[in-house]
């Protein structure tokens, strides 16, 4: 096989995630081509040669998945790169999600007990914050807003029929859109650093209904704040407008983030519930993405840890605290530890408004801060950030040797990789589930029991 050269074939199996591996004809090797589905009949070109071994890049499908059973319900699917299978039913993507992560898995622990993958309770319109980022669709083209084209770094797809969003992101989005093409402002330019508009950050709340909206510029010139605000105020919007902000953030990173807020509506702050808890989120507070999601996430995980009364519970990577503050009402003592310091305080917070007295929340890295704790936990909760538990730390969590941990993934390769690591201590896992927190995307979530070998769960 050459470099640059075009091939034909079928994907005739698959990596997590969508890497497909594909025979292509009149050619031995099998090649690996990202954004392919087993299957399918493709034409794609060899990128390069790594030690040996092909990869490609796909340039056309011309032939369908058997899995694929439906016109995607999304005008923007292709184009945009943040749903990867709306050409196949819910229960087929769910399944394919499955098998992938079983696949995964089992090369690791052959008997790894994962049978089953969660429903998001919300197939749509399921996400509670979006982020979008002003540019043009191509250079030189009118101002845009929404997300990055599929392998673009510059391109900016405009999402207005969004089918993952809420109607009133997709309101906001419009209405933000045509104000600032109607006022011809500049939006920030990656490469010479200069304009005005960068972002918009959205996000609303499931329970109360409640949208904090973040618009962030530069500092390089007039924003008409207060007619943007006006015309917020006058979209029909289902929910409550909880806070309008704007935000400057001049850092030369495309990051969505703030050097100086300035609160132009309500307050800078809005409120969720789950499972009967109140949570305040600020803008950049991390909160699982699909609030419904969530509640079966978490739910697995109070099943999963069973019944906690007078146990000391360490939750680690706790973010804003929410495992925590779940398993707390039972337990003798909730210990977070989170490296953000912003969301330590956030569960503080949330911990006091709960009525929740015996909950913990220590800022640091888990690392650092297991050596410092002189409580021992009797069950610990990890819910790592996608690169997974770090080595060190995971070597010290697994000394404690508590008869059981629970292993909350948001990326299975991470899992995949720290698994063996479970093994060597002699922890076995003997529970495991997907939940499908992101219909149509490639995301899942995997949360598993580990329980020390030869003890009673």
């Amino acid at each position: 096989m050459k470099k640059n050269e075009n091939y034909e074939g079928e994907v005739v199996s698959l990596k997590f995630p969508n890497k497909g591996m594909v025979k292509a004809e009149g050619e031995d090797a099998l090649v690996l081509v990202k954004n392919t589905l087993p299957g399918q009949k493709i034409t794609f070109r060899c990128s390069k040669i790594r030690k040996g071994r092909p990869e490609g890049m796909l340039l056309s499908v011309d032939k369908l998945s058997p899995m694929e059973n439906q016109n995607p319900p999304c005008p923007h699917f292709g184009a945009c790169g943040g749903c990867s299978y709306q050409t196949m039913d819910y229960e087929n993507q769910k399944q394919l999600k499955l098998f992938q992560v079983q696949t995964l898995l089992r090369a690791v622990c052959p008997d790894f007990p994962l049978e089953d993958c969660l429903s998001s309770p919300a197939e749509w319109e399921y996400r509670n914050k979006m982020e979008f980022s002003f540019g043009d669709e191509e250079k030189g083209g009118p101002l845009t807003l929404g997300l990055h084209k599929k392998g673009s770094f510059y391109d900016i797809l405009p999402v207005a029929e969004c089918h993952i969003a809420d109607e009133d992101f997709r309101l906001v989005l419009k209405g933000t859109l045509q104000f600032f093409r109607d006022r011809d402002l500049p939006f920030y330019h990656k490469m010479s650093h200069k304009g005005i508009l960068r972002h918009l950050l959205v996000r609303k709340a499931r329970k109360t209904g409640e949208l904090l909206i973040a618009l962030v510029t530069t500092s390089q010139g007039e924003v008409p704040v207060r007619e943007y605000l006006e015309m917020l105020l006058a979209l029909p919007v289902t929910g409550s407008y909880a806070g309008i902000l704007h935000m400057v953030n001049d850092s030369l990173s495309d990051v969505v983030k703030s050097d100086k807020t300035q609160i132009l509506y309500g307050r800078d702050y809005f409120y969720e519930e789950l499972l009967g808890l109140r949570f305040q989120i600020s803008p950049f507070s991390f909160f699982q993405t699909n609030s419904a999601g969530a509640e079966v996430l978490y739910q697995t995980v109070q099943e999963y840890a069973g019944n906690v009364e007078g146990k000391v519970i360490f939750d680690l990577y706790s973010g804003t605290g929410t495992i925590a503050q779940i398993l707390a009402p039972v337990a003798k003592q909730a210990v977070g530890v989170e490296i953000v310091e912003e969301a330590v305080l956030a569960a503080r917070e949330n911990a006091a408004r709960n009525h929740l007295s015996n909950c913990r929340f220590l800022a640091g890295d888990v690392l650092k801060v297991l050596d410092e704790l002189e409580e021992m936990p009797d069950v610990i909760v990890l819910d790592p950030p996608r690169e997974g538990v770090h080595p060190k730390a995971l070597k010290k969590i697994l000394e404690y040797q508590v008869s059981e941990i629970i292993y909350v993934s948001c990326k299975p390769t991470s899992l995949a990789r720290d698994l063996p690591e479970f093994l060597a201590f002699g922890y076995r896992p003997v529970k495991a589930v997907c939940v499908d927190m992101f219909p149509w995307t490639r995301g899942i979530e995997t949360v598993v029991l580990f329980s020390k070998q030869g003890m009673l769960i």
